[in-house]
């Protein structure tokens, strides 16, 4: 990508460069990690039972996640800034759409998704424009959907930037991020947090489950 803010064009091309090891180091990540696939599925309940309709993983990566939606009965599509990524991603799993652009200018009319998931990829923005994307995905959620973040939390410590191995990254506390959340007109629904356990890992992991009001 070659348009928009500095650190979006950053995280593209890092991503590009690492794509295809970061596919095969996260292809399975989920199957032996039932608090990961809990509020997976959760959101995927929720979304089923208000009537279901499309959902969209906002920075999807090689698309595993998307994928693991769709088999929970999700309409889902994904979208990356890395376009290295989105063809990873097509090429695994074709029955699904991939596309490439940016989660704080969404090419999608207002109140079309019936949920977002954000999982591991607001942590690269940089905490002054946070507020800015958490407006788009309001603004493209219909009244009543449903937004799943999935994040590195601070551990009582503020918003931290942190050596991600892509790219540069941010922990959050729990509270300020739903605080943030809640400013742009989304409700708490629900919350987690779980102790490193993935190899590698380094940090307390966050996930908070909101509503548009």
């Amino acid at each position: 990508m070659t348009e928009g803010p500095s650190h979006l064009a950053a995280t593209a091309t890092a991503y590009d460069a690492v794509a295809a090891l970061y596919a095969d180091l996260f292809r399975n990540a989920l199957d032996d990690q039932p608090l990961d696939r809990a509020p997976l599925d959760v959101f995927a309940e929720l979304v089923r039972t208000t009537g279901g309709g499309p959902v969209a993983e906002l920075g999807c990566g090689p698309g595993y996640v998307a994928a693991y939606l769709r088999k929970q009965g999700l309409d889902v599509f994904g979208l990356d800034l890395s376009p290295v990524m989105i063809d990873l991603a097509r090429e695994a799993y074709p029955e699904l759409r991939f596309e490439v652009g940016s989660m704080d200018a969404l090419d999608l009319a207002d109140g079309t998704l019936r949920g977002i998931v954000s999982w591991y990829s607001l942590i690269h923005t940089p905490p002054q424009d946070l507020p800015a994307y958490l407006g788009e995905f309001r603004r493209v959620l219909a009244p009543g959907g449903h937004l799943l973040i999935g994040f590195c939390e601070s551990e009582g410590e503020p918003v931290t930037p942190f050596d991600h191995k892509v790219t540069t990254a941010y922990r959050w506390p729990i509270d300020e991020l739903a605080a943030l959340a809640h400013a742009a007109d989304f409700t708490e629904i629900g919350r987690m947090l779980r102790e490193p356990q993935a190899e590698g890992q380094r940090f307390r992991q966050g996930r908070l489950l909101m509503r548009r009001q």
